[in-house]
């Protein structure tokens, strides 16, 4: 049983929001008791030993993501053992908790006084493992997140959770959808421990400007993408040497633009549905239609983020215990922070045809099997491919209805835009034979080149990367 401390994954219990079933074959494909079994024990080992930083510079463990995300997509029990092994090599260990510091944490004074202190992230853990287990995580979260903005510590830590590139978010969102309160708990302390600049200078000016929560969305999230590239004082805010390009580029040099448009996007209780399924196909459209033509095809890292949180939104928007105000919160302050991340990777062109043109030379099968066996990532791929076939599933009920730009078999093929045309060992998974040129055009060409491009919009960006091979 998953409890505040423990890690118990079922297939029949916690399929998540999309995975790839069990085969009826002795081949044994997707989500079994074996991988279950062996991903309950490495995330409770995860848990129990390693910080949520790597380094001192707020480096995230992302062990949690990577571990749920293949085990989703039918990772066997031998390749996810394999990834927490390349996974933990390099995890930092949990500093020891002090159990007067957890006990101090119930006063709301000295709770917020230790926020942002990433040396107290063990203590915050323990503080929500013991709070979960006295209120449910119902109680907890509507506590410490959904409050509403006058309660000063949930105010506090609502900004936070969208902070770090949205990585509390993140981590939060594979705990709804898998069903755990101990990584739960860990979101929430992950989420106390970072720092809150998003919250002051954005999300809540935006909010208010917007004229608060739950206004009728007059334009599409798309429309609003497009009057922000053609203000030039906003798309061209952002410096190549700008440290962080969203506070120190976009709102230090075009905060008022920013928020001006950020504030246009807004969603009504009746458009719910639409306007989740709408920011998964936008952001889905410039992660894959950011390219350089003359460059090989990479995918940018930091619009990675956007995309691979959109899928937990299929989750959040049936959650019986949060009210209609809070999914309009939640989901207006992703769409505004998916606009600002657009912006500070220097506003790039956006190729349409890059997609449309792309062949499917691979199945989501052969995809999902890639990812699960990709040694040099830590779950971003799996993460994308994941939120890829959810985003077509999700977008699928308005796709003859909503003039969206990705559409039909498009979704495939940004999957397979992620393969490299490196010639690689033929081998075969789980008795898919794969061919020797796996065209993985984001990722596999590791031995010579990062696998995400970093801030695409900015030629320096792209100055590592190799011309596009002319066949």
């Amino acid at each position: 049983m998953a409890t505040a401390q423990t890690i118990h994954l079922s297939p029949a219990a916690h399929p998540g929001i999309f995975s790839v079933p069990a085969s009826d074959t002795t081949t044994e494909v997707g989500i079994t008791e074996a991988s279950a079994r062996v991903a309950s024990e490495i995330l409770q080992d995860d848990l129990e030993r390693h910080h949520v930083f790597f380094n001192d510079s707020g480096f995230h463990n992302h062990t949690v993501h990577h571990i749920l995300s293949i085990y989703a997509l039918g990772a066997s029990p031998e390749e996810i053992r394999a990834a927490y092994e390349r996974d933990k090599a390099y995890q930092r260990e949990a500093i020891p908790v002090d159990e007067a510091v957890v006990a101090s944490l119930a006063d709301s004074g000295r709770f917020l006084e230790l926020l942002g202190r990433q040396k107290h992230y063990s203590n915050f853990l323990r503080f929500f493992q013991k709070r979960i287990e006295r209120d449910g995580v119902e109680g907890v979260l509507k506590e410490f997140l959904f409050k509403g903005g006058e309660d000063e510590v949930a105010r506090a830590m609502l900004g936070r959770l969208f902070g770090g590139l949205v990585h509390p978010f993140i981590h939060l969102g594979f705990a709804i959808e898998f069903e755990q309160p101990a990584i739960v708990a860990e979101a929430l302390a992950q989420t106390a421990v970072h720092e809150d600049w998003t919250g002051p200078m954005f999300f809540w000016p935006a909010e208010e400007r917007a004229g608060g929560v739950g206004r009728r969305g007059e334009k599409s999230m798309l429309e609003i993408l497009d009057e922000i590239r053609k203000d030039e004082k906003l798309a061209k805010s952002v410096r190549w040497e700008d440290g962080n390009k969203m506070r120190d580029g976009v709102l230090a040099r075009a905060g008022e633009e920013m928020l001006k448009y950020a504030a246009e996007y807004t969603v009504s209780a009746e458009q719910l549905e639409e306007k989740v399924a709408e920011m998964i196909n936008t952001v889905v459209y410039y992660t894959g239609a950011a390219q350089r033509p003359s460059k090989q095809i990479k995918f940018d890292f930091f619009y990675l983020h956007s995309l691979n949180s959109s899928i937990f939104f299929s989750k959040i928007i049936s959650l019986p215990f949060l009210d209609t105000k809070t999914k309009l919160r939640l989901l207006e302050w992703k769409g505004r922070l998916d606009l600002m991340l657009y912006v500070s990777r220097g506003t790039p062109e956006l190729y349409l045809d890059e997609i449309t043109k792309y062949p499917t030379s691979h199945s989501w099968e052969t995809i999902f099997a890639y990812c699960n066996r990709l040694p040099e990532d830590d779950g971003h791929l799996a993460k994308l491919v994941r939120a890829l076939a959810n985003g077509e599933r999700a977008c699928r009920p308005f796709e003859n209805q909503r003039g969206w730009p990705v559409r039909g078999d498009m979704w495939l093929r940004i999957a397979n835009m992620g393969r490299s045309s490196n010639i690689v060992q033929l081998f075969s998974i789980h008795g898919w034979l794969m061919g020797s040129t796996l065209a993985m055009d984001s990722t596999s060409d590791h031995d010579h080149h990062a696998l995400w491009v970093r801030s695409t919009g900015f030629e320096e960006a792209w100055r590592e990367f190799d011309g596009r091979t002319k066949l």
